[in-house]
C-alpha cells in the first residue's frame, strides 16, 4: 500500500535509513526526517565503534541474526556505491581458559548456524599468526568482520534520501504525535503539520516520545555511558583488527575490547555505567531531569540489586585508567599505560523493563498510523539498511489492516 505523506523522528543511521526505505522503495509520495540537532548521527550513531558485526552471537534464525546477516550485505553494497569507508580487518573472540573455551564453542555454532562466512576456531599458536600481541588458549577468528565510519553511512544515506525527492529538516524538536482520524499530527515548535504515516526513530528519547503520544510506558530508556581511550599512533601496530572477550553470562555488558578503526587508530574500551544523562558526553556533565527518571524507575533499582558484582567491575575502570588499561591488558600483555591515551564517551539507549530485565532484542509498538522503535539494539548500526526494511514492512501491513 502506498501512502501520502510520511514523516521520520530522529536522523541517528537507523531513521535515516528508514527514510529512505520509505521515500526509495515507494512506501510514500513524500517523506521529510525531522532532528533535533544541527546534524545527523549527532547521538549514538556518531559515538559508535564503527564495528559492522559478522553475525556471530545471535540465536539462529532469529530476528536479530536475519537483519545482521542482511544487514552486512546491504552496507557493503552501499559502501561500495557510495564510496564509504569499508574495511574487512577480522575480528578475533579469545578465550583465556578451559571455562571461556566452553562458551566460545557455542559461539562458534551459533556463528556456522547464522552463515558468517570463513569462520573458525583456532589455537593460541594461529591466534598469534593473526594478532601477533593477543594472548589466550583459543580464539574465533572470523576474516569478514569489518569496520566503517556509521556517520559516513549516514550521510550516504540522506544523500540518496535527499536525492529521491526527501525532505530532511534539522534543528527540528518534534515533542508528540498524535493519531487523529487519517493521519497523524506532529507538534513541533513551529506548530501542528500533519502527517499521514509516522516513525519514531528518536533513539535515546524514544520512550519518552512514544510516551507522550499515547503508547506504553516501558520498556524505558536508561542511559549508560561507555568510555574509549585511544592507543598513540605509534603504537596502534599493537592491534590488527578487533580484538574481543568471550561474552560472560554474570555480566550484563560486554567489557573493555580493542577495536581498529577505518582512519587506522585503535580504541581501547568502553566500559559502562549509569550516565549523568541521555546526552550527559563530557565528564561530570548530567542533567538533574535524567537522572530523576532514573531514580524514580523501580526496574533500574531491580536491576542494579541483580547486577552488584558488574556495577563494581564497571566502576573500577570508571575510577582507574590502571583498571581500565588492565581489562586490556589481559588480552595484549604488551599494552602500557604510557601507550593510551583518553578518547570519547558514547551514550547507550539501554531499553529496561519494569522487572529490571534488559531487553536484548527489537521493540516495535505503536498504532495503524505511528510505529514507535523502542529498541534497536547492537547490532543496529550493522542492520540498519534491513531494520529500514522490517520497519517499512510492518508500517505497510498496518496500513493495509
Amino acid at each position: 500500500m502506498r501512502t501520502g505523506r510520511a514523516a521520520v523522528v530522529g536522523g541517528g543511521i537507523i531513521g535515516t535509513a528508514v527514510a529512505r526505505e520509505l521515500l526509495l522503495g515507494g512506501t510514500a509520495s513524500e517523506v521529510t526526517l525531522f532532528e533535533k540537532e544541527a546534524e545527523l548521527s549527532y547521538h549514538q550513531t556518531g559515538h559508535n565503534s564503527g564495528v559492522v558485526h559478522a553475525g556471530l552471537y545471535y540465536e539462529p534464525g532469529g530476528l536479530k541474526a536475519t537483519l545482521c546477516r542482511r544487514g552486512v550485505g546491504l552496507l557493503r553494497d552501499l559502501a561500495s556505491r557510495r564510496e564509504v569507508p569499508f574495511e574487512e580487518c577480522g575480528k578475533v573472540v579469545v578465550a583465556r581458559d578451559a571455562v571461556e573455551l566452553q562458551r566460545l564453542q557455542a559461539i562458534f555454532q551459533r556463528a556456522v548456524a547464522n552463515g558468517v562466512p570463513d569462520v573458525r576456531m583456532v589455537d593460541g599458536r594461529e591466534l598469534a599468526d593473526i594478532e601477533p600481541h593477543a594472548v589466550g588458549v583459543a580464539a574465533l577468528h572470523s576474516p569478514t568482520t569489518a569496520i566503517t565510519d556509521y556517520r559516513a553511512v549516514t550521510a550516504a544515506l540522506a544523500g540518496e534520501f535527499t536525492e529521491g525527492g526527501g525532505v530532511v529538516r534539522l534543528n527540528s524538536l518534534v515533542r508528540e504525535v498524535v493519531e487523529s482520524g487519517n493521519g497523524v499530527q506532529v507538534e513541533l515548535d513551529s506548530g501542528l503539520e500533519d502527517f499521514d504515516l509516522v516513525i519514531n526513530c528518536a533513539g535515546l528519547q524514544s520512550d519518552r516520545l512514544a510516551k507522550s503520544s499515547g503508547d506504553a510506558r516501558e520498556p524505558r530508556i536508561v542511559p549508560f555511558f561507555g568510555e574509549y581511550f585511544l592507543l598513540r599512533p605509534e603504537r596502534s601496530s599493537l592491534v590488527n583488527g578487533l580484538i574481543y572477550p568471550v561474552p560472560d553470562p554474570r555480566y550484563p555488558f560486554l567489557g573493555v575490547h580493542l577495536t581498529k578503526r577505518v582512519d587506522g587508530a585503535v580504541m581501547v574500551g568502553p566500559n559502562a555505567f549509569l550516565a549523568g544523562g541521555r546526552e550527559a558526553y563530557r565528564g561530570l556533565q548530567f542533567s538533574p531531569g535524567d537522572l530523576a527518571d532514573v531514580a524514580g524507575f523501580p526496574g533500574f533499582w531491580r536491576f542494579a540489586a541483580g547486577n552488584v558484582p558488574a556495577a563494581v567491575r564497571e566502576m573500577r575502570t570508571v575510577l582507574s585508567r590502571r583498571a581500565f588499561v588492565g581489562a586490556a591488558r589481559a588480552y595484549v600483555p604488551e599494552l602500557a599505560m604510557a601507550d593510551v591515551v583518553p578518547g570519547h564517551r558514547g551514550i547507550r539507549a539501554q531499553a529496561m523493563n519494569a522487572d529490571g530485565s534488559l531487553v536484548d532484542d527489537f521493540v516495535i509498538t505503536g498504532s495503524r498510523r505511528i510505529l514507535h522503535v523502542r529498541n534497536a539494539p547492537s547490532p543496529g548500526a550493522t542492520s540498519s539498511l534491513a531494520i529500514a526494511e522490517h520497519i517499512v514492512r510492518q508500517a505497510t501491513a498496518r496500513l493495509v489492516e
